[in-house]
């Protein structure tokens, strides 16, 4: 009986052995490969939002202001002023001019490797990958999705809007249908459903359409702006824009809550805006002329939030960075040990530590008839536009480009910081 016993207590040392020696695999693991979860808002810029001087009537979203607050805000991120060219920089790590994604609608060829394709083949297919909600880097064509570009899961809006948040075509595994279940929750539910599923380490893109237009009233336990009529021209359009946004918080906040404790902590969050804020909605300091579809600011310059693990700093950082750097700061925190790739360069780095990583920034825009580029460095900023016209502005004096420089006689510092503007330029568009 005695050797009995003996056995049973060597078995049991041995399962305790063997369990702490897989929680402390699972934890390393967790350390190296975390979870990712990129969030991306449609047509939301600085202006709506808690945290940033700019605009006066601000969105309530206690989940993103836990995200900011727990984590580190990039206040000069760059993107494209539209929403098809941001998404195509940030999942090839490439400009524009290079992919032919330069405008709305523009699509990305197949033979582009997209970020999800790039951890799986770096990492041993180590995540699970998953993009939910708005595509629209193959214009309304629904044979051509993610997964066509190796994605794992796709489900969500192939088009870049809908015309009723109510009523939309959901596609998923290749298939159509009509849904009716309002599109903010019903993406969030779909997410919900994707990452309980998961048993090894996940990255899911969850591209929300809100707050794009058309301005709806949204379920009202979701929202803090009233009991609002059924939108219509002449209306003012804020509190539907700002209850669009904050419905968009309430459900982030589902999706958070909806992971397990261990699960959720081991999640690094990366939140933005794909470009600034539409002119129905734009506040000041920002021009209705000056926001989305422009190269100002108020259309190139959104908000940027990383937390979880990894992310030791917090507050504000002012770096210069741009969509594409996204592609090889999340291959870095999937484990891809890759610092600069395409027109990418990761700043990882900075989750943890303050240097400087760029001196130039750069973005372009097609408006469907001229190209135009932008680019700035730590004070000057250049836009070009295709065929003739050039604005100049020092963003250190004049932030909301108020005064173009190039109206009046340039200093020999401004002419100086020009030259090395064009020089750059050119550089990069080689």
């Amino acid at each position: 009986m005695q050797f009995i016993l003996s056995l049973l207590t060597v078995f049991t040392f041995a399962t305790y052995l063997s369990s702490c020696s897989d929680d402390a695999e699972d934890d390393l693991r967790a350390k190296s490969q975390p979870n990712i979860l990129l969030i991306i808002a449609d047509d939301l810029g600085k202006d709506a939002l808690s945290g940033f001087t700019e605009g006066t009537v601000k969105a309530n979203t206690p989940n993103l202001d836990a995200i900011r607050n727990d984590g580190l805000t990039f206040t000069n991120l760059w993107v494209n002023p539209t929403c098809t060219p941001t998404r195509a920089a940030i999942i090839t790590g490439k400009y524009g001019y290079r992919t032919g994604v330069k405008g709305v609608g523009d699509i990305l060829d197949q033979s582009d490797v997209i970020l999800q394709k790039y951890i799986s083949d770096n990492t041993d297919e180590a995540y699970a990958t998953a993009i939910v909600g708005k595509w629209h880097l193959s214009g309304n064509n629904n044979t051509v999705n993610p997964e066509s570009f190796g994605m794992d899961y796709y489900a969500g809006l192939i088009r870049g809007a809908v015309d009723n948040y109510y009523q939309w075509q959901l596609t998923e595994s290749g298939v159509s249908n009509l849904e009716t279940s309002y599109v903010t929750e019903k993406l969030t539910d779909l997410s919900i459903d994707w990452v309980n599923e998961q048993t090894k380490p996940w990255f899911l893109w969850l591209a929300y359409n809100a707050p794009h237009t058309p301005f709806h009233v949204p379920p009202g336990d979701t929202h803090s702006q009233g009991n609002l009529p059924e939108y219509t021209n002449g209306l003012d359009p804020i509190p539907y824009y700002m209850a669009a946004i904050e419905s968009m918080d309430y459900h982030i906040g589902r999706l958070l809550e909806s992971m397990p404790e261990k699960d959720r902590e081991n999640t690094v969050i990366i939140f933005l805006g794909d470009n600034g804020a539409p002119n129905q909605v734009a506040q000041e300091p920002y021009g209705s002329g000056k926001v989305k579809n422009t190269l100002y600011q108020g259309g190139v310059n959104t908000p940027l939030y990383i937390s979880g693990p990894g992310v030791t700093r917090s507050g504000t950082d002012d770096n210069l960075i741009t969509a594409t750097d996204l592609f090889a700061t999340i291959a870095g925190i999937a484990g891809v040990a890759t610092d600069d790739i395409y027109d990418s360069q990761s700043f990882k780095s900075l989750l943890s530590q303050t240097t400087t990583l760029r001196d130039y920034q750069y973005a372009e825009f097609n408006d469907g008839v001229t190209d135009q580029w932008t680019i700035r460095n730590d004070t000057y900023k250049l836009i070009v536009i295709d065929g003739g016209g050039e604005e100049m502005y020092n963003l250190v004096d004049d932030p909301y480009e108020l005064s173009d420089l190039l109206k009046g006689q340039l200093s020999a510092e401004e002419t100086s910081a020009k030259s090395a503007l064009e020089l750059e330029l050119n550089n990069i568009r080689q």
